[in-house]
């Protein structure tokens, strides 16, 4: 069975300004969107890949992908309304390629380290589910309006990252039988009643959504790139 890969790059957000949607905004002059599927096709364990993209990103998606020269990255697909629906689509697409775990991961992800997509994937062989994620260490407080009424203990809280990968025949039967929208693909497993495991992330792995996020991404990507240059 092979080990696919989902990438999910049909938003629309502007948050960041302007009308290019923020998976397709450079970071050193390369997008998120090709870091991340970089990312990915650099690990001899992943067998397929694919985007997931708006109609209308056709074309800013050929630009994104041009020039990679590999059999695994499969033409894009188009997603629905709602990023669920994005994904159940994206995740239709790989029937009958022999698909056995499915990574789906947000392409405004685009350091996602190596070692965390190969935790991912074994943890599948234990489990339906598994995704990466950071403990909660900053202090919690419930609130009403700007007024602070009681603390909320960081105890078993985890802050979600993605790549989540599950079983691909599990993971498509929960999307077909999910109605409406879910924070994410974990949410319709354990809707489900999958069984999902929590993995390491790492903090490199944050998700590109505001014009600090943006900063902060060059601010990583000097740091790789001072880190290869002392090796």
């Amino acid at each position: 069975m092979l080990n696919s890969v989902l990438i999910v790059a049909a938003g629309r957000g502007h948050r960041l300004g302007g009308e290019i949607p923020k998976q397709f905004l450079p970071v050193g002059g390369i997008c998120s969107l090709r870091r991340a599927v970089d990312a990915f096709l650099a690990l001899d364990a992943i067998d397929l890949l694919r985007v997931v993209i708006h109609p209308d990103d056709q074309a800013l998606c050929e630009a994104a992908l041009a020039g990679i020269d590999d059999r695994r990255l499969l033409a894009p697909v188009h997603g629905g309304a709602t990023r669920a629906q994005s994904v159940r689509l994206g995740l239709e697409s790989f029937r009958d390629t022999g698909t056995g775990k499915i990574l789906i991961h947000d392409a405004a992800r685009p350091f996602i380290p190596a070692g965390v997509i190969e935790a991912v994937l074994s943890a599948l062989d234990q489990a339906e589910g598994a995704f990466a994620a950071l403990p909660v260490v900053d202090a919690l407080w419930n609130a009403d309006g700007d007024h602070a009424l009681a603390p909320v203990s960081r105890d078993g809280l985890w802050r979600a990252q993605t790549p989540q990968g599950f079983d691909f025949d599990a993971i498509l039967a929960a999307h077909r039988g999910h109605d409406g929208e879910a924070h994410d693909d974990v949410a319709v497993a354990r809707a489900a009643g999958m069984d999902v495991r929590i993995v390491q992330g790492a903090e490199a792995n944050f998700k590109i959504t505001t014009a600090a996020d943006l900063e902060r991404a060059q601010a990583e990507l000097m740091r790789l790139e001072n880190d290869r240059r002392a090796d």
